[in-house]
């Protein structure tokens, strides 16, 4: 099998000391890894130095969305971007493995511009994407470059980074047990785990609206002011990011396992234990000094936990019925029984 050399392979090569000139003649490079190579090329010398202060190549003028057709064509496929279509392509997996998407379901952005955005495209599995499927669109969702057609629910994406500047990257998602939350129309409970606190905080459920519609993107993009992970009604989950992609997909897996473990816990028959307020203002300060925003921040401690909608389970109200050793209606046995009595009186 035909060694595949990426970026990271030769760095680590140029560390050593050692000539990438070295690698064997039918080595693989993926696309990173011819890029550095001829950026390290530049006289036809490598330097192993080199490598410390390298930065991936930058166009020579900000793009825009008014670029060219052929600058949106370059910047596309520049070292840059190369590296923002592979976290795309990983995060998708992920995604796909865990069962967060199923189909050709789910969609992830990141704002590679003022104006400018690299997405997914459409009708694509997740666990299956490419880096040359990736394409670039403007805030208002036209698409600039890139051979597959963008995803057609990319006007969310767009609208959230619209109104909130600070995120960079939004996934979004169909993870079963959030998704039940979601279909139920019910927010998931607050201050009973600390990694949902400090990392999410409470997570708001934006009305039903046709996917993919302006009207969606505007009621989810309503709640990204103060909550990065928003619930979408009988649809999914969306959560945006200040710092990268994979941190928008953490908040699926965080909020993920959380409403799993609420909802098995439920089951257990005893009342759910929550942080006193005390202890969810600790949490609190630890999230500010994150950055992340939360509603509650400045509360009194009196109003922090207001799990007020919260219904931990279902339990039927019908009495149970008595059945017979072979499992037979109780009632059933006696009609029968009746109505043979009163078959052999008429009969005799």
């Amino acid at each position: 099998m035909k060694p595949v050399i990426s970026a990271k392979d030769i760095e680590d090569l140029l560390r050593a000391g050692r000539d990438p000139k070295s690698l064997p003649n039918d080595a693989i490079l993926t696309p990173s890894a011819r890029d550095l190579l001829r950026e390290l090329d530049g006289n036809g010398v490598y330097k192993p130095g080199a490598i410390a202060t390298h930065k991936p190549s930058m166009p020579s003028k900000p793009v825009t969305s008014k670029s060219s057709k052929a600058e949106l064509e370059a910047f596309l496929n520049s070292s840059q971007i190369q590296s923002l279509k592979e976290q795309i392509c990983d995060v998708g997996r992920r995604l796909w493995h865990r069962a967060y998407v199923d189909g050709n379901g789910g969609n992830i952005a990141i704002r590679v511009a003022d104006d400018i955005a690299l997405c997914t495209p459409t009708l694509v599995s997740k666990g299956f994407m490419k880096p040359e499927d990736m394409c670039l669109v403007d805030l208002d969702g036209n698409q600039l470059a890139g051979t597959k057609k963008r995803t057609s629910e990319i006007l969310m994406h767009l609208q959230i980074m619209k109104r909130q500047p600070k995120a960079v990257a939004t996934v979004h998602c169909h993870p079963p047990h959030a998704t039940a939350f979601a279909v139920a129309g019910v927010e998931p409970p607050t201050c009973m785990i600390p990694e949902i606190e400090v990392f999410i905080g409470r997570v708001p459920l934006a009305p039903y609206r046709t996917p993919g519609t302006p009207e969606m993107g505007k009621l989810v993009a309503d709640l990204v002011g103060h909550h990065n992970t928003v619930l979408m009604a009988n649809h999914g989950v969306v959560a945006w990011s200040h710092l990268n992609v994979e941190d928008a997909y953490f908040k699926m897996e965080i909020l993920e396992a959380y409403c799993r473990t609420v909802v098995v816990a439920s089951q257990l028959g005893t009342p759910l234990k929550t942080f006193t307020p005390n202890q969810l203002q600790d949490l609190l300060k630890i999230k500010q000094t994150l950055g992340i925003p939360d509603p509650r921040i400045g509360l009194k401690e009196c109003e922090l936990c207001d799990n007020n909608e919260w219904r931990p389970g279902v339990t039927c109200a019908a009495p149970v019925r008595e059945t017979t050793a072979a499992g037979c209606d109780a009632e059933a046995e006696a009609a029968v029984q009746a109505i043979t009595d009163q078959i052999m009186s008429q009969l005799k």
